[in-house]
């Protein structure tokens, strides 16, 4: 048999205050950090009526307190992660962490829409920073079974910010004004902040620079392609405006591959993409965005529309999809830990999304909760799954010196395909129901839960055949997304001599050479 290569020193430099207990004070600074993010992304929407009504604005203005912090956030996330590891891990965490908090106080102060979006886009580039560098953080804290667990209370933290973001908005949009919900979000962040000084520091040593026209070049492209999809199906698909958006966007990021590829000190290393192990990986968080996400979105507007919950009983209902991301990324860490391949828990979590998704094609207005408790389970179970172990396992295939680029990249596709999975599934409901109501316009009303523009059984069964269709379709994505990266997880083939044994499917979280 070969000989096993050696285990590659950590390329990196850790600065550790003296006598501090850092490790567990680091997890708990994190995992505030990655409850807090993706609450400001849930909880914002419940504040969307109230902010209407007190800034008097509607239409594209509103939708901007949305669309402004997915667009920084996933246009900055792969330029925060480099750059952590070029100035240090814990100060990247600390500057994105204040610019988040920041950008919240000025949210919750804002007087007017135009105000309030900016914050928002301020908000977002700060999540960047924390989700980039917060990643790295635990990946060069924790090793093996530890690291392993780590990640899994961040898919819980994570998926708990998901969950309980809709529900504390709207206990506090209730009770004091919407307000109230971003100065929430910076007064966590602020506590979360208070506990940096206990983290370790790290940083790469042999990065002397930032590539800083790439990273120029990255946001642009990004940015521009995010904003295609999100303005799209506002303007057409076919518009000129949409059009130019998305062809140049992909034109930047087809020129920044290009000048990574020949760049000395890269923003993005494409040794990591060619890893297929590594990139099957990212890709985990964007087939969870088909199956998870978009159910997470467009399923309240659906409860309340058609089948007229009340956004209470709505919230309620849904706890049946989101309960289980709380409670299932430490079971999917201890099966892990107990010898169970990463790759297959990740490829059942993928399995159980096509399941839910096309098992809720039972979904009717009139369904009881009963009927629908079973998909809505199976899909928040496979989400819970996957949050967490696939992260930890694509970290264990980077050296450390490349951890922040490496989260970086890994949460560039799971923000970016959110935006912009999210807009087309949008645009697709839309279009599904035109071809029964007859109209554009009242199709996007009946697509944002306002059935008042017709006869309510007709509009209520137009969602519903558009439900219908969008989540077989999406359903077969989740399909093939399961076998693609299943596939690409399976590891090497070796030739076997007839004495030998087999070569087995290693673990994917452990240190790789």
């Amino acid at each position: 048999m070969a000989a096993e290569l050696p285990v590659k020193e950590p390329e990196f430099v850790t600065t550790v205050p003296p006598g501090r207990p850092r490790p567990a004070i680091t997890l708990v600074v994190v995992l505030l950090a990655f409850l807090t993010v993706p609450m400001s992304i849930s909880g914002a929407a419940v504040a969307l009526p109230g902010i209407s009504e007190d800034l008097h604005t509607a239409g594209a203005p509103l939708q901007w307190v949305m669309n402004a912090y997915n667009l920084t956030f996933a246009s900055f996330t792969l330029v925060s992660g480099s750059a952590a590891d070029l100035v240090g891990r814990r100060r990247a965490f600390v500057v994105g962490g204040g610019v988040f908090a920041v950008g919240s106080l000025a949210a919750s102060a804002a007087p007017n829409i135009v105000l309030l979006d900016i914050a928002r886009a301020l908000s977002g580039i700060g999540a960047a920073g924390v989700f980039a560098s917060g990643g790295a953080i635990l990946a060069t804290t924790f090793d093996g079974a530890a690291r392993t667990r780590a990640f899994a209370a961040l898919g819980s933290a994570a998926g708990l910010g998901l969950a309980v973001g809709p529900t504390l908005s709207g206990w506090l949009v209730g009770g004091v004004g919407w307000r109230a919900t971003f100065g929430l979000h910076a007064a966590i962040l602020a506590v979360a902040l208070a506990g940096a000084g206990y983290v370790a520091e790290s940083r790469a040593e042999h990065r002397p620079r930032l590539d800083v026209s790439g990273a120029v070049i990255f946001v642009a492209g990004l940015g521009t392609l995010v904003l295609g999809s999100v303005q799209g199906p506002e303007w057409g698909w076919g518009s000129p405006g949409a059009l130019a958006l998305l062809v140049a966007g992909v034109g930047l990021l087809v020129v920044f591959v290009v000048l990574q590829a020949r760049s000395a000190t890269p923003l993005l290393d494409l040794t990591l993409v060619k890893n297929r192990r590594f990139l099957a990986l990212c890709m985990v968080p964007v087939v969870s965005t088909f199956g998870f996400v978009t159910l997470l979105t467009y399923l309240p507007t659906y409860f309340v529309g058609a089948s007229g919950f009340s956004p209470q009983r709505a919230g309620t209902v849904l706890l049946l999809m989101t309960a289980p991301v709380l409670l299932a990324p430490p079971l999917a860490g201890g099966l892990v830990n107990r010898g169970v391949s990463a790759r297959v828990v990740i490829t059942i979590s993928l399995v159980m999304f096509a399941g839910g998704n096309a098992w809720l094609t039972v979904i009717a207005s009139s369904s009881s909760v009963a009927v629908i408790a079973g998909p809505l389970l199976l899909t928040g179970l496979g989400a819970g799954l996957s949050f967490g172990v696939g992260d930890g396992a694509a970290m264990s295939l980077v050296d450390s010196h490349q951890a922040g680029m490496a989260t970086g990249f890994l949460n560039t596709m799971r923000i970016g395909s959110e935006a912009i999975v999210i807009a087309v599934y949008g645009a697709v409901l839309v279009s599904l129901i035109s071809t029964r109501v007859g109209s554009q316009g009242l199709a996007a009303r009946v697509a944002a839960g306002d059935l008042t523009g017709g006869d309510s059984g007709t509009l209520a069964d137009g969602f519903t055949h558009a439900l219908h269709v969008a989540l077989g379709a999406t359903a077969a994505v989740c399909t093939l997304g399961a076998v693609v990266i299943a596939a690409a997880l399976a590891p090497p083939r070796r030739r076997v001599s007839a004495t030998s044994s087999p070569p087995k499917d290693p673990q994917l979280p452990t240190t790789v050479a």
